[in-house]
């Protein structure tokens, strides 16, 4: 049994693998190391609820303050981990102070992916990650700003819609030809443009940033500038290209990484005395027969918590089907499983009611369901997703016929 866990990083992962080691009778030290200077918080509302002024820090906090002293947790916020001595099992932070470890766990989730382009530095430009980049574009917003956003995806499109709400003039830039494209089809990416559209959102498909422009004698940036040569005016701009694996505190300690620091379906590393968990990780998926790294809340939560398990010498397998979300106006999708490599979408019902599905099969398997406003078909495809499922096609397009019901 381990006398001594250490966690670098404080997010949902971290939270959880504490949660669960202190329930499952972990009686040692426990010390948490968190970059920010902020207890760990939920991501996920940053770009909703937070971002528009709806929620109140305090309730971003994923567990109070007394949390932590009650279950005798040491926090050091506002430090970063900077050195893995692995021989020694010492850990080295950027404050100069050395931390030893009998285990540690790896949970510094990702990193937003830079924007490769001149101007990226500017006053004005923004990535969001944390609290304090809300802060930063919340002091910038104003009703009838020119608001640029680069970047189609989940992140582009809810700081898309709250801003819209918020009374800004909003443009996004997408480099492919469609939003979302790399976790939705076609049908659903036309049916979110569309709604963006009719709320007031110009969205510019095949749109690559070559610059960002600054004002005459000023770093502020004035506009965004794309491949044909187009300027698109900009009081603020948020990048929203995606996220990266933060990985490089594994990799420079010379554990294995693939795509996140390679972890077995225990959440170990190439280090016994190392587990990592969440977005930093790459993991083995039994159900779908590949490796996935999941930007995740749920992956995080089950990884956190089957880390800690298996700390605790409780062997588990982590292979779960993982799902997302994304808030958008008032449209909830929820997607359950991952599509990649499907052959035929089913779509359940009319986006003209803005309450249906679509669904992907492998093989006549279905391995994935996009769900918008439709909270019973997105429970039933979580119990057909994990049985390998082969529903009637004809039956599964009938959203009169319940899902559960289709295989």
């Amino acid at each position: 049994m381990y006398e001594r866990i250490v966690i670098a990083g404080a997010g949902q992962a971290a939270v959880q693998a504490i949660d669960t080691l202190r329930r499952r009778g972990f009686a040692g030290k426990l010390l948490l190391v968190g970059e920010e200077p902020w207890l760990p918080y939920q991501r996920p509302p940053l770009s909703k609820r937070y971002l528009a002024g709806a929620l109140e820090r305090e309730r971003l906090l994923l567990r109070p303050a007394h949390f932590y002293e009650t279950h005798s947790v040491e926090t050091r916020l506002g430090r970063r981990v900077e050195e893995i001595s692995r021989g020694e099992r010492r850990l080295r932070l950027d404050d100069g102070s050395s931390v030893a470890y009998d285990a540690l766990l790896i949970a510094t989730g990702s990193r937003p992916r830079p924007l490769a382009a001149p101007g990226a530095n500017l006053d004005g430009v923004h990535f969001l990650r944390t609290i304090a980049d809300v802060e930063r574009i919340r002091a910038e917003w104003a009703p009838g700003k020119r608001l640029v956003i680069v970047g189609g995806g989940y992140i582009g499109l809810e700081v898309a819609a709250i801003a819209r709400e918020l009374g800004l003039q909003v443009t996004v830039l997408e480099m492919a030809d469609r939003v979302m494209n790399r976790v939705v089809c076609p049908q659903i990416s036309a049916f979110y443009e569309a709604e963006h559209a009719r709320h007031g959102v110009r969205i510019l498909s095949h749109s690559k940033v070559r610059a960002l422009a600054a004002m005459p004698g000023s770093n502020r940036v004035r506009a965004v500038v794309t491949d044909d040569g187009e300027e698109h005016a900009a009081d603020c701009v948020v990048v929203g290209c995606g996220v990266l694996p933060a990985d490089r505190l594994a990799a420079d300690s010379g554990l294995a990484c693939e795509n996140g620091i390679a972890v077995d379906d225990r959440c170990r590393t190439s280090d016994p005395a190392i587990y990592a968990a969440g977005d930093c990780t790459s993991h083995p998926s039994l159900h779908y027969g590949r490796r996935l790294r999941l930007e995740s809340v749920d992956n995080a939560f089950e990884q956190g918590a089957s880390a800690a398990l298996n700390m605790l010498g409780l062997q588990t397998v982590h292979d779960k089907v993982p799902w997302f979300w994304s808030d958008q106006y008032d449209l909830k999708l929820i997607i359950i499983g991952v599509s990649q490599g499907y052959d035929t979408v089913v779509m359940r019902g009319n986006p003209a009611t803005h309450a249906f599905c679509a669904c992907y099969l492998r093989g006549g398997e279905l391995i994935a369901i996009d769900t918008v406003n439709s909270p019973k078909d997105q429970m039933a495809a979580r119990k057909l997703i994990a049985a390998h499922a082969r529903p009637n096609p004809d039956r599964l397009a009938d959203p009169a016929v319940p899902l559960r019901d289709t295989a």
